[in-house]
């Protein structure tokens, strides 16, 4: 385990993180009190304990909102996989009546290959 120290509000916490993870938390601690700054900001000093609330909640807002993101690109995400399927099966369908169709061309063409190589009967030629 780690020990950061980082500022918050003005005041020195000694925090422990897993080893590799100092700079992430000490990131996450300069964005909370940028977040606690620009709510003294707006709203002047309304006390230390009002303005973390503050903060927190913004923070819980924003992270509702990704959540709501979140939700709605998965759901997208599966409509998406879902129409390539059906896609897919299509295209597989399609595949299948084109050979179908190549097949039955195939075999009307050696059909009329057959009956133009069979031998003519008779060397007379009906008039009408």
């Amino acid at each position: 385990m780690s020990q950061v120290s980082v500022t918050i509000n003005g005041r020195q916490f000694r925090m422990a993180c897993e080893d590799g993870q100092e700079g992430h938390l000490m990131n996450l601690a300069r964005d909370l009190d940028t977040r606690i700054e620009g709510l003294r900001a707006k709203f002047g000093e309304i006390g230390d304990t009002r303005l973390t609330v503050m903060a927190a909640l913004t923070l819980a807002d924003s992270l509702a909102e990704t959540g709501l993101r979140i939700r709605r690109l998965e759901e997208e995400l599966a409509a998406l996989q879902n129409a390539r399927s059906e896609a897919v099966n299509l295209d597989k369908a399609a595949h299948t009546a084109i050979a179908a169709a190549l097949n039955a061309a195939a075999e009307r063409i050696e059909s009329i290959t057959r009956k133009l190589n069979q031998p003519v009967v008779g060397n007379s030629v009906a008039m009408g």
